[in-house]
């Protein structure tokens, strides 16, 4: 299924096991009546993903994803899903490169690009995070910084499956701490990615590739971010988790 932006994904991080799946969906979905002229994607954690996708049946408006696979297609990997069992439990996208998961967890971006490429292998869409710390922003190198996590990716990156690729900037400092990028930062930086798309795949692919922003999303800046230029959606955190105030985020403006 194509990908049409907006894309409004929700990454619910560690939150909402199944029951509590299930009540936020049939509130959301009452809430939110289906569109042809977005993409909404959620992020549930791996327990909840049978519940959400029993939640959203026959509503195809509302696809699902995983929070994070291992490269391998299988092994001795304790506590670890493969690209295969999601696209088996029913994903169509996955998080990678996640700052939580570059941050708390020390994955590498070696780490990330080989995560892409088992994605691809496997029928998902990776949703590609990149983005820069405080400290970095404030040392002017906020987009040496994305640069160089693109660059692990789009390096080995087959150029004919644009069409299967979401990049998300979040700038680290604004996640979950209520700071948010204003639209004229995350325009720079969008412009930014989308130019190094541009020299990776050429312009006419390049365009194919929808650009998220995440960081301190909500339904009362989200219009304004939608509305900068090179800004094909939103990665939303914490305010995803309440179905009303989603249901705002996702309707059309």
């Amino acid at each position: 299924m194509a990908i049409v932006k907006p894309v409004l994904a929700a990454n619910w991080k560690m939150n909402k096991g199944p029951a509590a799946t299930a009540e936020f969906f049939a509130d959301f979905l009452a809430r939110h009546q289906p569109a042809d002229d977005r993409t909404l994607v959620f992020f549930p954690p791996a327990l909840s993903f049978a519940a959400a996708r029993e939640a959203t049946a026959g509503r195809p408006d509302i696809r699902l994803g995983v929070q994070n696979i291992h490269w391998e297609r299988s092994g001795a990997f304790t506590g670890e899903i493969s690209a295969p069992m999601a696209a088996e439990a029913g994903a169509e996208f996955v998080l990678v490169g996640h700052s939580e998961r570059r941050h708390l967890f020390g994955e590498t971006s070696e780490e990330t690009a080989r995560k892409v490429a088992a994605a691809l292998a496997a029928g998902l869409v990776p949703v590609l995070c990149v983005g820069e710390t405080l400290d970095e922003r404030r040392a002017g190198r906020a987009e040496a910084t994305v640069r160089e996590q693109l660059d692990a990716v789009l390096g080995t990156y087959p150029a004919d499956r644009t069409d299967s690729l979401v990049i998300a900037y979040e700038p680290v400092w604004a996640i979950g701490t209520g700071e948010t990028a204003t639209p004229q930062d995350a325009a720079a930086m969008h412009a930014a990615i989308r130019a190094q798309l541009a020299e990776a795949f050429g312009a006419e692919r390049a365009a194919e590739v929808p650009v998220l922003y995440g960081g301190s999303v909500k339904p009362d800046n989200v219009a304004e971010l939608l509305a900068a230029a090179n800004v094909d959606g939103v990665l939303v955190g914490g305010a995803s988790l309440d179905p009303s105030g989603h249901a705002a985020i996702c309707a059309p403006g």
